[in-house]
């Protein structure tokens, strides 16, 4: 346990603390023991300064009863939350194994048959989030967290919240995040909404297929500037093993208007299964895109959210003035790799019943011709 920030041994008189799992600038994740469930939990404590704020208390505990609402396989389950001795807690569901992000550095690049897999699972837990009103707003590899059979869980929806509660114009002077990995228009201060969080896995997506970033800087107002202003180098500068397709969705994803994007984890998630055999879409809880429209037109900004990643900081204030930036426009997807994911959303089971209800009804007309003349046979 910290020295600078010491917690108590039982939290809320149930939770034995047991090993120190991670430090960062908002919190501190630890290991420890449900003495009343008896079994493995992961709570995550945050700073005091941060649990000192009544106003933060209470918008804590109301995104915390909200997260718990979460329930997926690719998602991380939230099970309490609570204040012990000054200190805010959020007590989660223990995934054994590692994040994607120490992953990435141990790994080096992953060829696409390792990172598309993995990719739909993070895509499949944010989507189904993004279908219950929510947006992460801190998509980075340090939230995902890889089993040991290669099983990915999306942590850190403990401080999202409802993104119906925010209005479309609402503005913050600080921008909260990881600065490698946020999108435009949250460099800019503006509310995110589920293509912001599509921009974020887009990153990780060249990080595990070229090794880097699209966009590194020590400074996080460059780093900002780049994300809302710089074309990124096209992935296959580094790697030039991505297929040409891929690559152009990658582009797609990284562009600077979220209308530019796909609009929701889902329909990136279906796009990407088509470049791996290893990805199993019923596995990974997708739903099809058979209602959904593949364009990535205006989404409403409805919600922003303080993350309550151990590793999320403030990155300054946003008083850069918003610009619009003429980045050269990106070609879409080649139309073979839609016309197949539209096609995956058919309900092929009832055309071929509808065929073949009007095959029997076709064949029972000669039937019907001969009692017809049997009983009125022609003068």
């Amino acid at each position: 346990m910290e020295k600078n920030n010491p917690i108590s041994p039982l939290l809320g008189d149930r939770y034995k603390v047991q090993l120190n799992l991670g430090t960062g600038g908002m919190a501190v994740v630890y290991q420890a023991w449900d003495l009343l469930l008896e079994r493995p939990v992961a709570v995550k404590v945050l700073r005091e300064d941060f649990s000192s704020s009544e106003a933060f208390r209470e918008r804590f505990r109301q995104e915390a009863k909200a997260a718990a609402n979460l329930s997926h396989p690719n998602i991380v389950t939230v099970h309490d939350f609570g204040l012990d001795q000054q200190h805010l807690y959020i007590v989660m569901e223990y995934v054994p194994g590692t994040d994607l992000k120490t992953m990435i550095k141990t790994h080096g690049v992953f060829n696409i048959d390792e990172a598309i897999p993995l990719m739909v699972q993070a895509c499949a837990g944010i989507g189904y989030a993004h279908r219950a009103g929510f947006v992460h707003c801190d998509v980075k590899p340090h939230n995902m967290l890889v089993t040991p059979d290669q099983r990915l869980k999306v942590t850190d929806f403990g401080i999202a919240r409802a993104m119906a509660s925010i209005e479309p114009d609402e503005k913050y002077d600080i921008v909260w995040g990881s600065p490698q990995y946020f999108a435009p228009e949250q460099a800019a201060g503006e509310a995110p909404m589920p293509a912001s969080d599509v921009y974020s896995l887009g990153v990780i997506l060249y990080e595990m297929l070229t090794g880097r970033l699209p966009f590194i800087s020590d400074d996080p107002t460059e780093l900002a500037r780049m994300h809302r202003e710089t074309p990124p180098i096209p992935p296959r500068v580094f790697n030039p093993a991505i297929p040409p397709a891929l690559e152009q969705i990658i582009l797609k994803i990284l562009s600077k208007e979220p209308a530019g994007r796909y609009r929701t984890a889902d329909q990136l998630g279906r796009i990407l299964l088509n470049f791996s055999q290893n990805a199993d879409p019923y596995a990974a809880n997708i739903p099809p895109l058979a209602s959904q429209s593949m364009a990535s037109g205006p989404t409403r900004p409805a919600a922003t959210v303080v993350s309550s990643s151990a590793h999320a900081q403030p990155v300054g204030s946003a008083t850069t003035p918003n610009r619009r930036v003429i980045v050269p426009p990106i070609a879409p997807p080649p139309r073979v790799v839609e016309t197949a994911v539209v096609g995956a959303g058919y309900d092929w089971g009832t055309i071929a019943l509808a065929l073949l209800t009007l095959l029997t009804a076709g064949g029972l007309i000669p039937f019907w011709m001969i009692i017809w003349f049997t009983f009125n046979p022609p003068r």
